[in-house]
């Protein structure tokens, strides 16, 4: 019995050992057949796919562990191609390092921001690497020099104090970095600072309006990246602060945003103090006729790089649009908006600083924890308000398009347009506030009649229709255009031809003879010069008549943010803005007496 039982048992071990055999080479079969299937992937798939996608784009290793901490493993699709562009060509026989002048176009939020940081930021690192082992060769040959002679080995030269003022001397920075404004340039200043925390020697300065000059001054010694707006910086270069002569890099970021505001000036005397630099890399949201121009006048054959064109942009964020009858039913449905839970941090966007200042002030009254941000504020208040939003001390910001760029928030869930821009373009960087680096985001937008011209301006600039939307118990009284195709004005008659009054058509052709039937009455039906309405009656106030009960005019309706009785009233003064809307010049004498003695006249 013990040996049947030894034997099975024996069997048994030797079919177990069989199995695990049989498995440990399947296994190990398995495993040859996937790692050949790895490495046969990562031969095919993109730079994307790496542990480290910034490894294989050459950037230095101080670069690559700053980007790792801040959480980036792998470069955006901006990045992917801007960078390998943007950084030197190798020389071939001692002859200098070829530099490539870059257009770029890519959406906010896609990583622009690194894309032109890191090749600049890798090339003064590399050039200071040069300088340094120039250095310490020159030096070390003077010791020997000065040993062979019996002298003294010279000693190290001390690093001066830059705060004092006896060891000023003017800045001389390597790259600059324009944007149009102080958010924008604080933004970007400080990503630059995250990315040089392991790169020993460079220092990055930032120099916007509103700060104080001497601690600006203090921040220009011996900084290597200057990220500034134009004005302070001509400012600081004509009182021979800063020197510019020794800038190689050139950036221009929100170029677009540049002429708007003005700066084209500013950018060829930029240009013409930096003359002598390697390389120009301009980001724009479009490569519009003027932005090629300007590219043509600071750029040498530029290379263009498109990453998104507008119908591409913001596939992450759902837009839609509500239509409202007046601004006291637009404030409705953005009280509905903001009491949604979902909501983690929302932009408010208002077209006017009288109109942010008042919905700021109303949000607070109601409970909300809101803030106005716009260019009337101090640069002090307007960089706390922000400071706040970003640490989550503010959940509603109501600003004016001096917010549209340069705030990058991830916890930005919603975005208002309670105004809608003036110029399409703002349109998709107002909504670039939320959905960053891929997230998901909300934008709503809220119209009235009179805003369905610019309603149609962003359809066409963004090559897509808004997905109209009500809310329960809020619908509009009026009627709306649906799509695009209703959006066509009509006759003052009956024949509304989609669209809604008929201003958008005063200049279209009647048909017919010229001096045919006359256009129809306010009624809707064709008919004679009778049926319209009395000369007494028609100039009356527009309020107390049903027939325009419908109409909306913000110079009547209680919630209008606008300044009643000035330069928007369309019954005050004959359209002209008032005397007190203009500040005093300080820089002109008051007008003296004409009699003068001794004149003949």
């Amino acid at each position: 019995m013990t040996d049947s039982v030894e034997t099975n048992f024996e069997q048994n071990t030797a079919v177990a050992s069989e199995f695990i055999a049989n498995d440990a080479i399947e296994i190990i079969a398995n495993d040859v057949d996937t790692s050949v299937s790895v490495e046969d992937s990562e031969a095919s798939e993109p730079i994307a796919e790496l542990p480290n996608g910034f490894i294989a784009l050459g950037l230095a290793d101080e670069l690559i562990q700053a980007t790792k901490e801040m959480g980036f493993t792998q470069p955006t699709i901006v990045q992917q191609k801007t960078i390998p562009l943007a950084l030197p060509a190798d020389s071939v026989d001692g002859a200098p390092k070829k530099f490539i002048d870059l257009m770029v176009s890519s959406q906010t939020g896609s990583g622009k921001t690194a894309a032109f940081l890191l090749p600049v930021i890798h090339t003064l690192l590399k050039q200071q690497a040069e300088e340094q082992a120039a250095e310490r060769e020159a030096f070390e040959k003077a010791t020997a020099e000065a040993l062979a002679r019996g002298e003294a080995a010279p000693k190290r030269p001390k690093r001066k104090d830059p705060t004092n003022f006896r060891n000023f001397t003017p800045a001389t920075p390597g790259a600059l970095v324009l944007c149009p404004t102080r958010e924008l340039a604080q933004q970007v200043a400080n990503d630059a600072i995250d990315l040089v925390r392991y790169c020993k020697g460079l220092r990055i300065a930032n120099v916007v309006g509103g700060m104080p000059y001497q601690l600006q001054l203090a921040k220009l010694q011996n900084a290597n990246l200057v990220v500034a707006t134009p004005g302070r910086l001509l400012d600081l270069q004509r009182s021979h602060q800063i020197k510019l002569n020794n800038v190689k890099f050139l950036v221009v970021d929100e170029a677009d945003r540049m002429l708007d505001l003005g700066f084209a000036d500013d950018l060829a005397e930029v240009n013409q103090l930096t003359i002598d630099r390697h390389q120009t890399m301009m980001f724009s949201a479009t490569f519009e006729s003027r932005i090629q121009q300007l590219a043509g006048r600071v750029m040498r054959e530029p290379q263009r790089i498109t990453i998104d064109s507008p119908q591409d942009k913001h596939q992450n964020i759902k837009q839609s649009l509500f239509w409202a009858d007046n601004s006291q039913h637009k404030r409705k449905l953005l009280d509905h908006w903001l009491r949604d839970t979902s909501i983690k941090q929302a932009i408010v966007f208002a077209n006017t600083q009288i109109e942010c200042d008042g919905l700021a002030n109303d949000l607070q009254q109601e409970g909300f924890s809101a803030v106005a941000l716009h260019g009337a504020l101090n640069q002090g208040m307007r960089n706390r308000r922000l400071q706040a939003l970003r640490e989550g001390h503010v959940q509603i910001l109501v600003a004016t398009d001096v917010a549209a760029r340069g705030i990058d928030v991830p916890s930005i869930s919603h975005v208002f347009n309670f105004g809608l821009p003036m110029k399409a373009e703002d349109y998709t960087h107002r909504i670039g506030r939320t959905g960053r680096a891929g997230r998901d985001g909300i934008a709503i937008s809220f119209a009235e009649i009179r805003d369905r011209r610019r309603i149609m301006d962003i359809e066409q600039y963004t090559r897509t229709g808004f997905k109209t939307d009500v809310i329960p118990g809020l619908e509009p009284k009026q009627r709306f255009p649906e799509s695009r195709s209703n959006f066509g004005g009509g006759d003052r008659g009956g024949n509304r031809g989609g669209g809604f009054g008929g201003r958008d058509r005063q200049f279209a052709p009647r048909g017919g003879d010229r001096f045919g039937a006359p256009r129809g009455n306010f009624g809707g039906e064709r008919g004679g010069f009778n049926d319209r309405a009395p000369q007494g009656d028609r100039f009356n106030d527009r309020g107390a008549d049903p027939r325009f009960a419908g109409r909306s005019d913000n110079a009547r309706d209680p919630s209008s943010y606008v300044r009643k009785g000035g330069f928007n009233d369309r019954n005050s003064g004959g359209g002209f803005p008032p005397r007190g809307d203009f500040a005093p010049r300080g820089d002109f004498a008051p007008r003296k007496n004409l009699h003068l003695e001794g004149c003949a006249w």
